[in-house]
């Protein structure tokens, strides 16, 4: 056989036009077809915006040398952050001497000296530029005008321990300055304290409760671990602080990690603190984070409140996690790990499946700000010995002695927790 008469002389300039714009229609639309099944919109997901890649800068510090790589536009308004899309979790922590801190702690009038490092005596400025990035997506930087109007006629509370009071300073610290004098003040108290900005009719406040549920140490500390008793079954007295608020941050964590087993209690303290139970710290844990989500699921108005969680902060007490054999805990780190996916024993994974397992079960949602795996990356960020025990500054003896006295639980402001309170942002 082969080709009919007509088919075999010269083709037409028309037939061959025709014949090439075919092929490439085809080809478009097979293009098309792999590029909507390769960006995920099969499965309803939307890639995130991609970053151009920056070109990287050296910058000297002293006998080592860090790269510097401002991020593209991270403020560009072509990109809106949707936490749909966007992982948070993933990325790396990128050096940036190009942005400088929104705040000091010679400049906010509000950062406790536990935190104040540098007024402390910390001289290096390294961790002050480290900036997280995450792989997919553009994590906005922190707008304070915009935080305060995303705020306004509002009040936004932080509950919890001592570490999301470091949230909550750097919070207030984020947004002061953009404050006039007159126009802001500060109401501190034991359990309850609130910051004001009159202009905008908003009050960012932070509420003590360490276990959130109740317990015979939150108000009346008990120094001694061994003597201390929770309440797993009882919230309300903590929790009728708490009604009204618009947005309600929430963390517990790290009273829970005694190393002893957890002494809880069922019924009134009144009775001689007699008739608790000795649990395993992750089962007293899941009893509180019950009670605290049956508080929420039965109490909250969605329609006037939202609900975040604050994944577990990191601790860095052991520097063989992180392969410094001849250091001192968090003592003298200048930067972060970079190891990908670093995880160290200071992030319990049994109390992080109670938080995910308690949360996917409850009616409200809430948005859980999971600080943990880039936070663990940042042995660098702690107070170390530029903090405080009992209220009183470390002495010079105290600050020879960083395996003792070394704080490497809580973080020095500004710092780390700038970057929660940018995720926080990016999702309210």
């Amino acid at each position: 056989m082969g080709w009919p008469k007509y088919a075999r002389g010269k083709l037409s300039l028309p037939v061959i036009t025709g014949i090439f714009c075919t092929l490439a229609f085809i080809a478009l639309l097979y293009t098309e077809r792999i590029s909507t099944f390769s960006s995920g919109s099969l499965f309803g997901v939307k890639s995130c915006p991609r970053r151009n890649v920056a070109k990287f800068k050296k910058h000297h510090t002293g006998d080592r040398e860090l790269k510097s790589s401002p991020l593209d536009n991270p403020t560009d308004d072509r990109f809106e952050f949707d936490p749909e899309e966007c992982s948070l979790n993933n990325g790396k922590w990128v050096f940036n001497t190009s942005i400088k801190p929104l705040y000091t702690d010679r400049t906010c009038p509000y950062v406790d000296r536990q935190y104040s490092c540098t007024k402390n005596g910390r001289n290096d400025s390294d961790y002050l530029h480290w900036e997280w990035q995450p792989d997919d997506c553009i994590l906005p930087r922190f707008d304070p005008k915009i935080a305060l109007r995303k705020i306004q006629g509002k009040r936004i509370m932080f509950v919890g321990d001592s570490i999301q009071r470091n949230m909550w300073e750097s919070f207030v610290c984020l947004v002061q300055s953009v404050i006039p004098e007159g126009q802001k003040s500060m109401k501190q108290g034991r359990v309850h304290s609130a910051f004001t900005a009159k202009e905008y009719n908003a009050t960012i406040e932070f509420y003590w409760a360490p276990f959130l549920v109740e317990s015979n140490t939150d108000i009346h500390i008990k120094v001694d671990p061994k003597q201390r008793i929770i309440k797993v079954d009882s919230i309300s007295e903590r929790a009728k602080q708490w009604l009204g608020v618009d947005i309600l941050v929430f963390n517990t964590y790290v009273w829970w990690m005694s190393g002893l087993k957890a002494k809880a209690l069922w019924g009134e303290f009144a009775n001689g603190e007699e008739g608790y139970e000795e649990f395993d710290t992750a089962i007293s844990y899941k009893l509180a984070l019950r009670t605290w989500a049956n508080w929420i699921d039965s109490t909250i108005d969605t329609n006037k409140t939202r609900v975040f969680f604050t994944a577990m902060s990191p601790t860095h007490q052991r520097n063989e996690d992180w392969g410094n054999m001849k250091g001192i805990k968090c003592f003298n780190e200048t930067r972060p790990v970079m190891k990908k996916g670093h995880w160290g024993v200071g992030s319990n994974i049994e109390m992080m499946k109670a938080v995910a397992g308690v949360i996917g079960r409850m009616k409200v949602h809430v948005t859980v700000l999971n600080i943990t795996q880039l936070s663990e990356h940042r042995i660098d960020g702690h107070a170390s010995v530029y903090g405080e025990l009992g209220g009183k500054l470390l002495t010079d003896k105290q600050k020879a002695d960083p395996l003792n006295f070394a704080d490497c639980i809580h973080w020095c402001l500004p710092g780390v927790p700038d970057t929660w309170n940018r995720m926080l942002f990016a999702y309210l």
